[in-house]
């Protein structure tokens, strides 16, 4: 099998902070390897009946501690703030919505916007249901922001989020952080959860040797 036939795909929720603390050995991992294309897809972790007020997910703030002494992610005072209070509303589909908005422009750069939505939750305390954060997130990374706007109203992207959701289900990934290599038409785990870019690295040896 040549590395022509190789891809990735990285499943991920936007409200996952096992997702927020994976992004860095992610990012460097996949910028050792610009030669595999990556497809970023959304999960749809908090959806339906899952559409709860985060107070309702009792375990957040131990596995957050988790998160953070295994993977070094720091969780900021403005998210801290939100997850005491408790009242505010995980919705993976609006998040999922937005991601699609921002990832229409700028397909190669999915990852990067990813890591900026999970920055602006996780630390910085801002809703991934409210427009003017996809807004701000445009404008760090040189998108046109009303077009972003646009899209993010757009049913397109709704349309979009929902077929991230069905594709992730077919691939039957239930749980984020999931990174797949894709070779041919197989699709192996590669990494997720607390792994490190060198423990993907060594998966990657064995999985293509």
């Amino acid at each position: 099998m040549n590395n022509k036939e190789l891809a990735l795909i990285y499943v991920w929720d936007a409200y996952c902070g096992w997702c927020y603390g994976f992004s860095k050995s992610l990012k460097a991992f996949h910028e050792n390897h610009p030669e595999l294309p990556l497809t970023v897809l959304s999960g749809g972790l908090f959806v339906g009946e899952r559409k709860q007020p985060i107070g309702a997910y009792t375990h957040i703030p131990e596995a957050n501690k988790r998160i953070s002494q295994l993977t070094g992610v720091e969780f900021g005072d403005s998210y801290q703030s939100l997850l005491k209070e408790g009242t505010f509303i995980l919705d993976s589909e609006a998040a999922a919505i937005g991601f699609s908005a921002l990832r229409s422009f700028a397909p190669e750069r999915s990852l990067n916007l990813a890591s900026s939505m999970q920055r602006a939750f996780y630390y910085e305390g801002k809703s991934l249901s409210d427009p003017a954060t996809y807004q701000e997130i445009a404008i760090a990374h040189n998108l046109d922001p009303e077009a972003v706007l646009a899209r993010f109203d757009d049913v397109t992207s709704t349309k979009d989020a929902q077929a991230d959701f069905m594709k992730v289900q077919q691939l039957g990934v239930h749980s984020y952080p999931t990174l797949l290599l894709q070779k041919g038409n197989e699709y192996i785990g590669l990494g997720g959860g607390v792994m490190t870019a060198d423990k993907i690295e060594a998966r990657l040896d064995v999985l293509i040797s």
